[in-house]
């Protein structure tokens, strides 16, 4: 079994965590609503994940909805001391499997006592406030009323850490007027580069990077570059946009997901890819 051990780190809140994590979205059914096709295979791949090396793990009690935190908890409870879940609030979803905004004061509470009871823990290490004036991209809005709910959980000792999701700069700077910020995630990849600036300026402050989607969602990346240096290192496309991202800044952690063992197997070997100058400047053109 190829492991993570040797990996790369960064601090996320007060735990230190391997850069290269896993992310639970796609353990859910189809569209990320409903239990998985094979529910054997979703325990498996938590298993050897966190075998691996992973020790942050990425999830929300909307996937399914409750699918994903339930399987967590089944597959991995009790949690070893070093593995740390990360989860997301402020939506919920529609009987059609259709994303709802869940931004009151109620909603949220809930949000975060159904993270706790399903994944089985007394305090959630980090969550993430995400925002939803736009569901498919940061868009702006003021985040005060929702974030000072959350901060305020927090301070019930419900929480430890809090992140955003789906954020601008702005936002950012007035989350940080409000709370304390460890993480952003936000959708960045090889081929989409919108936050190349914000990553660089996080890294300034040490607060990690967690982009959703590093492979391209559920449209892998396509991209003759991608598969031409793939083929010259003898790995995975996959693995090579992976390593890309862990050498693009020290703040990046990653979350890749999947329901495949095989998958997981070949993201993993990401961590120990080192790609040359030449490889990062000719995989820098896929963006332009």
């Amino acid at each position: 079994m190829s492991t993570i051990n040797g990996s790369a780190t960064f601090k996320l809140g007060n735990r230190v965590v391997k850069r290269l994590g896993y992310g639970a979205m796609q353990l859910a059914g189809r569209g990320v609503f409903g239990p998985p096709k094979d529910h054997d295979a979703a325990l498996a791949v938590l298993r050897e994940a966190v075998a691996s090396g992973v020790n942050h793990i990425d999830t929300a009690d909307f996937y399914g909805p409750h699918v994903t935190n339930q399987i967590i908890r089944e597959a991995l409870a009790p949690y070893r001391d070093d593995l740390v879940i990360v989860t997301k609030i402020s939506a919920r979803r529609g009987a059609d499997g259709s994303w709802i905004p869940a931004l009151s004061r109620e909603e949220l509470t809930q949000a975060v006592h159904d993270n706790l009871r399903n994944l089985g823990l007394d305090v959630l290490d980090v969550v993430n406030l995400r925002s939803m004036f736009n569901v498919h991209h940061p868009a702006e809005g003021s985040i005060e009323a929702p974030l000072t709910v959350l901060a305020e959980l927090q301070r019930q000792g419900l929480v430890r850490h809090i992140g955003l999701s789906n954020v601008t700069p702005a936002q950012i700077e007035e989350g940080r007027r409000i709370c304390d910020i460890v993480c952003v995630q936000n959708y960045y990849n090889l081929a989409h580069r919108g936050d190349d600036a914000l990553i660089d300026d996080l890294a300034r402050q040490s607060i990690a990077y967690v982009p959703f989607f590093p492979l391209g969602g559920f449209t892998p990346l396509q991209s003759d570059t991608l598969n031409s240096v793939a083929r010259r290192l003898d790995t995975t496309p996959m693995a090579v946009a992976l390593a890309w991202l862990l050498q693009r800044s020290p703040n990046i952690l990653l979350i890749p997901g999947t329901s495949s063992l095989i998958h997981l197997r070949e993201n993993i070997t990401a961590a120990a890819l080192t790609l040359s100058e030449n490889e990062l400047s000719e995989l820098d053109g896929i963006a332009h």
